[in-house]
């Protein structure tokens, strides 16, 4: 298990003057995940740069470990030897995901059509969290699973001798539901289909098609994606695989950028895919000064660095399908929109009621205990701004053990008129071990609490 265990570590942000400098935030999280699942399986070695070392993506590649894949790092470099498609030892042990949800539901897709048992554990917020969407896939293909609580950690899950391939059509926008019926794909005879009607984050195909995978995605005369996998493939390892920035947690400075009165940062190396830049679009669009600039490629991926300089932001209405492209931003949309002049809305958000904690939940008392008008709906958030930021701050904010509220909380005592504490701010190491040190070295001001 993770630190979660020992004491709480308050911490809080106030405001302190102009941010500046440049900045490179860790490698894309999807991606990292992505990266040590396919490499560990595929056959021959690949060599892994700018991995994103949190918390969770390393239990990711110790379940990979587990299961006969062979990690090693030389300096800044991953090093990892695959044992080839359909041939996953069985694990010795439970594979603990400690807060890990993406690394748990691949995975479990990845192992659940293998003729072997094993057990899923997580913490207590992971354990919370339904796994239900990934495991009916997994039951139409033969997978047996057995959960005390559900369909919720900890569980149990058994392949069939021979897995059946299906046709699954994802019945919401979920990029790792998707995923993991192409992983569980990968050892199963014949041609397995995934139909997304709302298309989402795609780093799954892109990489399988970079490992040799045989895939085809088609579009349908209405418009949903279908993603054929032919099961019992070669894969083979990528010689240089690159992980651009990941733009979940760039979305944090480039809040803290924009808010602050005299900021100018650059951010570098942030993955400019489309399925994942919803949340620069909507800040575009409420009049913030992003300059893309250095357009390339890394690791088959679009990237670019991001100049962003403090803004006057105005409300706008973020449609709900936007949603798959900027899911897990919303937290720290709420924040821009704290210093909007006008309202935000947001709509189209019941996924957030499942993430890490229930984020929508969660940000709306954050947003209350700090003197910021909102409306909370079922789907839905209203927050209505004040530029100046008079009146904000000033309150404690539960994180219930999630990265991205404390992060985003963060942000709001960067620039509110006085200081926000967040209760717990060491499960940020999960997905931004360095957040801390980099928003210190652009001049935020982050202390202990009490």
């Amino acid at each position: 298990m993770q630190s979660n265990d020992h004491a709480p570590r308050p911490l809080a942000a106030r405001r302190e003057g102009a941010l500046a400098g440049r900045a490179r935030v860790p490698g894309d999280k999807s991606i990292s995940h992505r990266a040590f699942l396919f490499g560990g399986l595929a056959a021959g070695t690949t060599r892994i740069r700018g991995l994103l070392e949190g918390e969770d993506v390393l239990a990711t590649g110790r379940a990979m470990a587990a299961m006969g894949a062979r990690m090693r790092k030389d300096g800044d470099v991953w090093i990892v030897g695959g044992v080839g498609n359909g041939a996953l030892l069985e694990p010795p042990g439970v594979l603990d995901f400690g807060n890990a949800g993406t690394g748990a539901r691949l995975t479990m897709g990845l192992v659940g059509p293998y003729d072997f048992g094993a057990t899923f554990v997580g913490d207590a917020s992971l354990s919370r969290r339904p796994m239900g969407r990934v495991l009916d896939p997994l039951r139409l293909m033969g997978v047996q699973v057995v959960a005390r609580t559900g369909d919720r950690l900890p569980l149990s899950i058994r392949g069939p001798r021979v897995a059946a391939p299906i046709v699954y059509r994802v019945p919401m926008a979920s990029a790792q539901v998707k995923s993991a019926v192409l992983l569980a794909g990968l050892n199963a005879p014949g041609t397995t289909t995934v139909i997304e009607p709302v298309a989402t984050r795609d780093h799954t195909e892109k990489m399988l098609q970079g490992f040799g995978a045989s895939l085809e995605v088609t579009i349908d005369a209405e418009g949903a994606r279908h993603i054929a996998l032919e099961g019992q493939g070669p894969l083979r390892a990528v010689e240089e695989l690159t992980v651009p920035g990941d733009p979940s947690s760039a979305a944090f400075p480039l809040v803290a950028a924009l808010i602050v009165p005299g900021s100018d940062v650059v951010i570098e190396n942030v993955l400019m895919n489309p399925t994942r830049t919803g949340l620069i679009e909507t800040l575009l669009e409420m009049g913030a000064s992003i300059d893309v600039a250095n357009r390339r490629q890394e690791g088959g991926e679009d990237v670019a660095d991001l100049h962003v300089r403090h803004s006057r932001l105005t409300g706008v209405t973020v449609p709900p399908e936007r949603a798959p492209s900027m899911i897990d931003e919303y937290p720290v949309l709420a924040i821009a929109a704290a210093f909007a002049e006008g309202t935000t809305v947001m709509q189209g958000l019941d996924e957030l009621r499942v993430k890490e904690s229930d984020r929508l939940s969660a940000v709306a008392k954050g947003l209350e205990v700090n003197g910021i008008s909102h409306v909370e709906g079922e789907d839905s958030l209203t927050v209505t701004g004040r530029p100046d930021g008079r009146g904000l701050g000033g309150g404690q904010v539960e994180t219930h053990l999630d990265h991205r509220i404390a992060m985003s909380f963060l942000v709001l005592g960067m620039a509110s008129e006085k200081p926000v504490t967040v209760d717990d701010a060491r499960m940020i190491a999960t997905s931004f071990p360095e957040f801390e040190t980099m928003m210190t070295g652009l001049g935020a001001m982050l202390e202990p609490a009490r």
